[in-house]
């Protein structure tokens, strides 16, 4: 009778975090969808319709898609500026 030569065990403590960051993966993904769907929902049920838009120094008409549009885009680029000077800020304090 042979017995079986030793197998190197397979590492199995990073399974879980693997999985962990998958699903962080698809819940970030879940939520950019949801969100591009209401914004198109939002877009698409005010098209006709436009407001006038007051400035510092004037004012102007401008359809109500271009305000949720541009409201958005602003939103997210100042999403990323914030998290990055959090990063910045917090990556030295240990």
């Amino acid at each position: 009778m042979s017995e079986a030569p030793d197998r190197p065990r397979e590492d199995t403590s990073r399974e879980p975090a693997r999985s962990r960051s998958r699903a962080g993966l698809y819940a970030r993904v879940f939520v950019l969808v949801a969100l591009l769907i209401v914004l198109v929902a939002l877009v698409v049920a005010n098209t006709p319709g436009t407001v006038e838009l007051s400035w510092v120094f004037g004012s102007g008409q401008v359809s109500i898609v271009w305000i949720v549009v541009v409201s958005a885009m602003l939103g997210w680029l100042v999403g990323i500026v914030t998290g990055a000077i959090i990063r910045h800020s917090t990556r030295g304090r240990n």
